[in-house]
């Protein structure tokens, strides 16, 4: 009983609203009032140009999700090499002093996926994504444009932060200190059925999850599909509790590391300190590592 209240008064206190990055999202509000601000660079992150080219806020610049992952080994949606990177942000007008806004398709997934690239490459203390999203902006009927803006590419100086990743073998390390309750903990976004390993993931031969994992489908971050904006800080803080962040360390991954960047925004916003293991359950499982069913006790 002791242990529980002790964990329960250290969660609230780590968890004070004082420990919320509020500068890493961007309201549409905001967005419309600083569209015009020099050093504002809007990037809209999409798997293809249609989503851009039928309509994007006003002097947005398309980046493709294609830029942004890459297969490296047999593993999909691994990061490109730190070259490309720098090279892809830098043509889309990407400065040291840029403040950064992300939008793009599938309710702010592929942006939280760039802000994740922006955060490895030691760029993302200025930028944030739009809560809500393209959805939110058009439902409001503000502005929308198909001019493709001239963009000049300049420098642009990045720091990289190998910190933000995880590797297979450093996730087994944090496993076993997990058993000591000393680790970090384990989020998994993808869908619940996946995790539980009542459906199997998209070219994945074992079902279930990473073993002391617990899941968080990077969705339940939302309000709704329709409404894509962030839950209130006490309710995502309740979500991660939940999942077993108790001492600020969080670790996420998800089927190829794509839903686990919208987790680890999320936990970066909420004062975690995150990483994510990019190879995920995909590599996890062709590694021939074990996996466990079902839910998890907490």
């Amino acid at each position: 009983m002791l242990r529980s209240l002790l964990m329960c008064l250290a969660v609230h206190l780590f968890a004070s609203a004082d420990s919320v990055r509020s500068e890493m999202l961007a309201s549409t509000d905001w967005l419309a009032q600083h569209l015009n601000d020099p050093e504002l660079v809007v990037l809209c992150v999409a798997a293809g140009p249609d989503f851009y080219s039928k309509g994007h806020i006003p002097g947005a610049r398309l980046i493709s999700l294609g830029d942004l992952a890459t297969i490296r080994d047999g593993i999909p949606n691994e990061l490109p090499s730190v070259e490309k990177l720098q090279e892809v942000f830098a043509k889309a007008g990407v400065t040291n002093d840029a403040r950064i806004v992300l939008y793009g398709e599938r309710q702010g997934l592929f942006a939280a996926r760039a802000y994740f690239t922006l955060d490895y490459l030691g760029l993302a203390d200025r930028a944030a994504l739009l809560d809500g999203g393209f959805e939110k902006w058009r439902a409001e009927q503000r502005a929308k444009s198909t001019d493709v803006p001239k963009v000049t590419p300049q420098p642009l100086k990045i720091r990289v932060r190998p910190e933000v990743l995880v590797n297979a073998q450093a996730l087994e390390e944090a496993l076993n200190q997990r058993k000591n309750e000393t680790g970090a903990a384990l989020i998994d976004a993808r869908p619940h059925e996946e995790f539980t390993g009542e459906k199997l993931s998209e070219d994945v031969s074992q079902a279930g999850h990473i073993p002391g994992a617990s899941s968080l489908y990077w969705m339940n971050n939302l309000v709704s599909k329709e409404n894509p904006v962030l839950r209130p800080p006490d309710e995502l803080r309740k979500l991660y509790a939940q999942a077993g962040a108790h001492n600020g360390d969080v670790i996420t991954y998800c089927r190829t590391g794509m839903q686990s960047s919208f987790d680890y925004f999320v936990a970066k916003y909420l004062g975690y300190k995150v990483r994510m293991y990019d190879g995920s359950f995909f590599e996890w499982n062709r590694e021939g590592l074990p996996a466990e069913k079902g839910e998890r006790e907490h």
